[in-house]
C-alpha cells in the first residue's frame, strides 16, 4: 500500500494545467462552434469577434433550423449543453482526484544488474544458464524502462523469463551530467555498443518504440554481437500520410521555442515532452480520466490504469542533442525514410541487415502510425511481421498484452 503522504506526490496527468485546459477548452469550443455561447451583448454567438468557419456556420444554421422546427428555444438547448459539459468537467476532476489518492504502489523488486555505465544498467531477469535465448530489450530514452516490467501479472520480462527465455532489460536511467551532452551516436555507437560487448555472446536485440531505432542502428554496426532483432512499434516513415507529415513538421517547428529550455537544462524537460505527446490526441487524457472515475477503485482494471499512469507521468528528460536530432531530423526532415539518418557517419539502412527480424505493428497505435512501422518492415530482408490487435502501450503492458504480443514474440524467439 502507498503511504498517505506518498499519494500526494502524484503530479499527473502531466502537465496538469494543460490537460485541465484541454478538458475545458473542448466544451467551450463545442459551444462556440454552434453559435450558442452567450456573449456580453446577450446575442447567441460570438460572431462579432470570433472567427467561425464555413462548416461551423453551416452547422449553426442546421442546429437553429432543427430547434425552430421542433419548437425548442435556443436558450433551453444552450442550458442543456452547458449542464452536460459541467457534468463532464466534474467527471474529469473526479477521475484525477481518484487517481491521485489511489493506494496502488509498484512493489516489484529490481532483478540484479549485470552491467552498468554512467546512469545506465542492464537488469537480468533470469539466472545464467537459462535454456532459452538471451534477449536484450532496449526501451525508449524518454520513458522509464519499467513499462516492460510494469506490475505483477503485467510484466513482459517476467513472463518471458517464466517461459525459459533469459530477458535482459537496458535501463537508460536519468540523464546525468555526462548524458546531457550525448547525441544519438553517443547512445548507439557508444553506450549501447559497449553494453552488447559486455554480454556473454550474441543476443537477440529487441527495441520498443524509439528503442527500436537505437537497436536497429546498433545491430547494423555490430552484427557479430546481434543474432536477430525484434522491433516493437518502431517508427521509420515519419510522414506516412499528409496528415502525419503535417503533425511531424509542426512538432519540429517547435524546436526554436524549446531552445531556451534545452540551453538552460541541457535536456528537453519531461513536461515539454508530455506536451508534445498530448498533441497527438489532445482530448484523450481528459476522456480516459472521466472513464477512470467510473471504475471500481478496488478492481484490477483500476490498479492497471494507475500503474500505467504512474509510468507515463514518471518520464525522463531527453538529452538536448538527441532532442534536436529526433525532432528536427526524424520528425521534421524524415531522415530515416529518406536514407539520410546517420550514426557515426554511416547511413542506417535496414535493407543491409541480413539477420532475422520480428516486427510488431499495433493496429491502434496513436504514437507510431502503423504505416510508419510497416515501412520499416518492408525494408528488412528477413522480417516476420506481426499485426497486433492493440495500441502502442497496450501491446506491451495492457490487459491483452500476452495474446497481442508476448506469446507471438515468444514463439518467434523459440523458432530461432
Amino acid at each position: 500500500m502507498m503511504a498517505p503522504e506518498a499519494r500526494h506526490r502524484r503530479r499527473g496527468p502531466r502537465p496538469l494545467p494543460l490537460h485541465l485546459m484541454l478538458g475545458l477548452g473542448r466544451g467551450m469550443a463545442a459551444i462556440g462552434s454552434t453559435g450558442l455561447m452567450p456573449s456580453p451583448s446577450g446575442s447567441p454567438g460570438w460572431n462579432g469577434g470570433w472567427p467561425i468557419s464555413k462548416p461551423a456556420q453551416a452547422e449553426m444554421a442546421r442546429i437553429a433550423a432543427a430547434l425552430a422546427a421542433g419548437g425548442h428555444p435556443p436558450e433551453a438547448f444552450r442550458a442543456a449543453v452547458i449542464r452536460r459539459l459541467l457534468r463532464a468537467d466534474r467527471a474529469l476532476l473526479a477521475g484525477i482526484a481518484a487517481y491521485r489518492r489511489h493506494p496502488f504502489a509498484r512493489d516489484l523488486p529490481d532483478p540484479p544488474a549485470i552491467w552498468g555505465e554512467g546512469e545506465a544498467r542492464i537488469l537480468d531477469y533470469q539466472a545464467p544458464g537459462a535454456p532459452g535465448p538471451l534477449a536484450l530489450f532496449v526501451p525508449s530514452l524518454v520513458n522509464r524502462a519499467q513499462v516492460l516490467d510494469l506490475m505483477r501479472g503485467r510484466s513482459m520480462m517476467r513472463f518471458l523469463a517464466g517461459q525459459g527465455v533469459r530477458p535482459l532489460l537496458l535501463d537508460w536511467g536519468w540523464p546525468g551530467a555526462a548524458e546531457r551532452d550525448f547525441s544519438l551516436t553517443d547512445y548507439i555507437a557508444g553506450r549501447l555498443e559497449r553494453a552488447l560487448m559486455a554480454l556473454p555472446g550474441p543476443v537477440v536485440l529487441v527495441g520498443y518504440c524509439m528503442g527500436g531505432l537505437l537497436a536497429l542502428a546498433a545491430a547494423l554496426r555490430r552484427p557479430d554481437r546481434v543474432r536477430a532483432i525484434g522491433l516493437l512499434a518502431t517508427p521509420w516513415d515519419f510522414h506516412p500520410t499528409p496528415a502525419d507529415a503535417g503533425r511531424a513538421r509542426a512538432a519540429a517547428a517547435l524546436l526554436p521555442g524549446l531552445e531556451p529550455l534545452m540551453q538552460a537544462t541541457g535536456t528537453l524537460p519531461v513536461d515539454a515532452i508530455q506536451t508534445l505527446f498530448a498533441g497527438l490526441d489532445p482530448f484523450g487524457i481528459p476522456q480516459k480520466f472521466r472513464a477512470f472515475a467510473r471504475l471500481d477503485p478496488a478492481s484490477d482494471r483500476a490498479a492497471q490504469f494507475v500503474a500505467l499512469e504512474d509510468w507515463l507521468n514518471d518520464g525522463v528528460p531527453l538529452a538536448a542533442p538527441v532532442a534536436r536530432e529526433a525532432l528536427g531530423g526524424w520528425y521534421g526532415a524524415n531522415t530515416p525514410m529518406r536514407g539520410a539518418w546517420r550514426v557515426a557517419g554511416a547511413v542506417v539502412d535496414p535493407g543491409a541487415l541480413a539477420m532475422p527480424a520480428f516486427c510488431a505493428i499495433p493496429h491502434r497505435d496513436r504514437i507510431v502510425p502503423p504505416d510508419s512501422a510497416r515501412a520499416l518492415a518492408a525494408r528488412l530482408r528477413h522480417a516476420t511481421v506481426h499485426e497486433a490487435a492493440a495500441g502502442h502501450i497496450g501491446m506491451a503492458a495492457g490487459g491483452q498484452a500476452e495474446l497481442a504480443l508476448w506469446r507471438p514474440l515468444l514463439d518467434w524467439l523459440r523458432g530461432l
